[in-house]
């Protein structure tokens, strides 16, 4: 395995659509790092420059150390997984393995060894003998994995390649591939839109928007700490609540109005960042999971009063939506504690919200300018 290198990476297509616009990132051999983003981000433009499949406008990939940016796919030892099988239909299991491998003038006896080996690992020995429209969807995705790990890249690039899967079977591959990646010590680089594949199969997590960086991070940390308004909103199901913040000072203190709920600022507030200011155009950013339902009736000078929008029941987790001042505010619960409060539309509700979950967004450069400040224990109160 190797190291891959992208350095300023760039691609305008025809008409001066700019799909890729300055990316830059490291690999590690052996890691699994994933670009993660919505549709048209540029993603999968990058995946195609890294493998030579697009030429690149501007920037240098490097492998191993070695300057690649100008070699043709052939030459650059890259295995590549599309959310397409791509199988050979006319060719049994074991011969779209070992279709590289003859490419590559391998002795036979040396494709039996590489074959056989993969096939055990990925369980998938008794299928050798079969074609691919014998098999069903989530074996096909196995034997497409497996015609890549046979042929001992450098780096592999994955495109999606379970986003076509019902959802149990995406589970079980998630973990398959988590497997397979630590059993094969290989270095991996991951197309995906979806965010529960990244936080649960990556490494790190290059999060990508209109062609860029937005941050390049560990799992949990791109949750907890996100640096962008679009970080904090793409990651995390439901997605993070945002509204208008409004600071203002008065009889000598800072405050932030959520509602009818005054949230007082503390000085550390006034220093953090950028240094939070009344007046400024601020976003305030609330996780679903991190508001606390209250009886309509209860007091607490951080409640904020609304109005039962919608009950969504998901598993054993309870989504209540809560309309305040025009707007929806989405509190997750559990199922035991959702129990206490009304499901019926309308019906008056009130959620309490702790300083130390609020986030703050220039409204105008959509920067982080204050993280939450909660303790790992603290937040696994509220998600109990």
């Amino acid at each position: 395995m190797a190291d891959l290198q992208i350095d300023n990476l760039a691609k305008t297509f025809t008409g001066g659509f700019e799909a890729v616009r300055g990316i830059s990132l490291d690999v590690a051999d052996r890691e699994a790092v994933f670009l993660l983003g919505p549709s048209g981000a540029g993603k999968t433009t990058t995946l195609r420059l890294v493998a030579g499949l697009e030429e690149a406008g501007a920037g240098r990939i490097m492998i191993g150390g070695r300057d690649v940016t100008r070699w043709t796919p052939r030459e650059r030892n890259l295995a590549m997984v599309y959310d397409k099988h791509s199988l050979f239909p006319h060719l049994s299991v074991f011969e779209n393995l070992a279709y590289p491998l003859r490419i590559r003038k391998m002795a036979e006896s040396e494709i039996r060894r590489h074959i056989a080996g993969v096939a055990e690992t990925l369980q998938i020995e008794k299928l050798l003998e079969r074609r691919p429209n014998q098999l069903s969807g989530g074996q096909m995705q196995r034997v497409a994995i497996g015609r890549a790990l046979v042929r001992d890249a450098d780096v592999f690039l994955l495109d999606e390649p379970i986003s076509h899967l019902d959802a149990q079977l995406r589970a079980r591959m998630r973990v398959e591939f988590k497997r397979l990646q630590r059993e094969f010590k290989a270095t991996m680089l991951y197309v995906s839109h979806d965010q529960l594949e990244a936080m649960t199969m990556a490494d790190r997590i290059v999060l990508i928007n209109k062609g860029r960086i937005e941050q390049i991070a560990a799992p949990q940390d791109l949750f907890d700490r996100p640096e962008t308004l679009f970080a904090a909103t793409f990651v995390g199901e439901p997605p993070m609540n945002v509204m208008k913040a409004v600071i203002s000072h008065a009889n000598g203190c800072h405050s932030l109005r959520v509602g009818d709920a005054y949230i007082e600022v503390d000085h550390d507030w006034m220093q953090d960042g950028e240094a939070v200011k009344p007046g400024g155009n601020y976003v305030l950013g609330l996780r679903p999971q991190q508001l606390c339902l209250n009886p309509p009736d209860a007091e607490h000078p951080c409640r904020v009063q609304g109005k039962v929008f919608a009950v969504e029941t998901l598993g054993s987790r309870v989504v209540f939506d809560i309309e305040v001042e025009g707007q929806v505010i989405r509190a997750m619960t559990t199922l035991d504690a959702a129990l206490k409060y009304p499901r019926t539309i309308g019906a008056p509700i009130a959620f309490r919200i702790d300083p130390d979950f609020v986030y703050l967004f220039d409204a105008d450069t959509g920067r982080t300018v204050r993280q939450a400040r909660f303790t790992r224990q603290k937040a696994a109160r509220f998600h109990a």
